[in-house]
């Protein structure tokens, strides 16, 4: 019930799992963990390559894994196989090797072999991978795991020995703010950001109410009355993984995006590149191939609030009307913009003629 913008991250993210992440903030029983999990289980089985320990796609050999690589230069064809979309859960205590994966030193040294152990991220590989408490996690370990979301692999060196394998999975974070925020340097790092509270209409907690009742009563019965919606966005997100590197936009469209950051102040270049990313895939989910304002819009709402500068004790949650007026003068610049470079450009081709005809 309710919650629309966390649900459309955590979809866009499905679609395009190097956006980089959501991040979910919001008090005790809001859903936060229920959300990711339900995520987990709408995605489709994925096709892998058969033993692969690290559910290699066998149509991307450019991304396979040290051992997929090694076994396809000596078979020449590797043979494949389904599994269920992976679902991760992230400890709190989980540590830097837990984490990565480790690499077997001593048998390198006596026996040469490169023996290495999975870690979670070889886990989550093509699935989501959920920390709870993020904000209760070691920084290190969070930089980790943003950096394998943000890059797509994870490669381990131990005196002089490496091993990569690819690391492409949804990252969902989750937190409780009154237990403590996270650094504002990884806050940065998540590419969206959203805010969930409680619902206070008494009609939707009824309806809430009636569902998780409908659910203890009947599970079997309250799957099969979901099914036919959860099939239909599976395959509408199915469609827009598909579509997504088909989607184009303008440099109208990127003159729009870097000046409503402008607009807001925001920090480094990271989140034109989100919005830019979400703005496609936004566009892909609907269907279209090619993006315009709104998808701009909906995807600033999720990438821009967490990188606002704000005040103490300021609500992090961005004013509807002041983003659509941020927006609709980021476009007239935008167009502005590009009327002048299109103008330099045919002055400067002008001048190149002239130049050639003397």
């Amino acid at each position: 019930m309710g919650q629309e913008r966390m649900k459309r991250a955590l979809i866009l993210n499905a679609i395009n799992p190097q956006i980089g992440g959501v991040l979910i903030r919001g008090e005790r029983g809001t859903a936060k963990s229920t959300a990711a999990r339900a995520l987990a289980a709408l995605l489709p089985a994925i096709e892998v390559v058969q033993g692969c320990r690290f559910s290699c796609d066998p149509n991307r050999p450019d991304l396979y894994c040290d051992e997929c690589r090694e076994r396809l230069e000596q078979l020449g064809q590797l043979p494949h196989e389904y599994r269920v979309t992976p679902f991760v859960d992230l400890p709190v205590s989980a540590t830097e090797d837990r984490v990565v994966g480790t690499l077997d030193i001593e048998k390198a040294i006596q026996r040469g072999e490169r023996q290495f152990e999975p870690g979670i991220l070889a886990a989550a590989n093509r699935g989501v991978l959920y920390v709870d408490e993020v904000n209760l996690l070691d920084d290190h370990v969070v930089d980790l795991l943003l950096d394998s979301a943000a890059m797509g692999v994870n490669v381990v060196e131990r005196e002089g020995i490496s091993f990569q394998h690819p690391a492409r999975f949804v990252l969902v974070g989750s937190m409780n703010p009154e237990e403590g925020d996270l650094r504002p340097q990884l806050l940065d790092r998540f590419a969206h950001a959203v805010d969930v509270v409680g619902l206070t209409n008494a009609a939707d907690r009824v309806e809430i109410l009636r569902r998780r009742i409908y659910f203890e009563q009947d599970p079997d019965g309250f799957i099969a009355a979901y099914t036919e919606s959860e099939e239909d966005m599976a395959e509408r997100i199915i469609a827009a993984r598909d579509r997504y590197d088909l989607v184009k936009y303008t440099e109208k469209d990127m003159y729009t995006i870097a000046a409503l950051t402008s607009s807001f102040k925001v920090d480094g270049h990271r989140a034109d590149i989100v919005i830019l990313r979400t703005a496609r895939a936004q566009a892909a989910y609907e269907g279209r191939l090619q993006i315009n304002d709104r998808d701009i819009l909906l995807a600033a709402e999720l990438a821009l609030p967490h990188r606002m500068k704000k005040q103490p004790f300021q609500d992090s949650v961005m004013n509807p009307d002041q983003l659509q007026a941020n927006m609709r003068q980021a476009r007239a610049e935008a167009e502005q913009a590009v009327t002048e470079e299109r103008e330099a450009m045919e002055a400067q081709g002008a001048a190149a003629s002239d130049e050639k005809k003397a």
